[in-house]
């Protein structure tokens, strides 16, 4: 993904995600905003955007963080979301019995008090790749990889859904099923550098 196409990125996020507001942007419940009122709000904030660079931002993106309708006048962020204009409706599904979070080691004493909660955001987002998470806990500072017993907890009455893009999604996760991996250092292998969040 190019500098400007990451950059975009980061922008279509920010509006879809967090805070439509800031463009007058309207987002229905599932999150969805019609492409045109995106660009026109984009270009009231002098930020110049296209129809074809969308595209791009979407078809480009390894994590599938944004669709487009099936019609091509709409585009949604598909999961991530913390702003209360949406209430998505995922399907719930039965985890795999393990899932991973990356996180960083300065938040592990808060996490290890209360478990993994969503904070602004509408879940707690797991993936099945270590390598998934260990590149989302890097952005905070060293990683600590988290592994959570995903099928125990489902076991127990906990809900998992999963998102468009394979991200599994979830309230909350007790610190009784979590279990701290340590991630060797910043050069391993199993940490490419990336400016990606899943």
């Amino acid at each position: 993904m190019s500098k400007d196409t990451n950059e975009l990125s980061k922008f279509l996020s920010y509006v879809l995600r967090h805070e439509p507001e800031c463009i007058d942007l309207e987002l229905d419940e599932d999150g969805w905003a019609v492409i045109e009122d995106l660009i026109y709000g984009a270009a009231e904030k002098e930020s110049c955007l296209t129809y074809s660079m969308i595209r791009e931002v979407v078809l480009s993106s390894d994590k599938k963080r944004f669709e487009i309708s099936d019609d091509g006048t709409r585009i949604r962020a598909v999961q991530g979301h913390s702003t209360k204009l949406v209430n998505r409706k995922y399907l719930e599904f039965e985890p795999p019995e393990i899932l991973y979070h990356g996180t960083a080691v300065r938040f592990l004493d808060t996490i290890r008090q209360q478990g993994l909660i969503s904070g602004a955001r509408h879940h707690v987002h797991l993936t099945q790749d270590k390598i998934a998470a260990c590149k989302v806990g890097r952005r905070y500072g060293v990683v600590v990889l988290l592994q959570v017993d995903s099928r125990k907890m489902f076991a127990q009455g906990f809900k998992f859904f999963k998102a468009e893009n394979g991200v599994w999604l979830t309230a909350c996760v007790p610190a009784d099923f979590l279990h701290e991996i340590e991630v060797p250092n910043k050069t391993s292998t199993l940490l490419p550098p990336t400016p990606d969040e899943f």
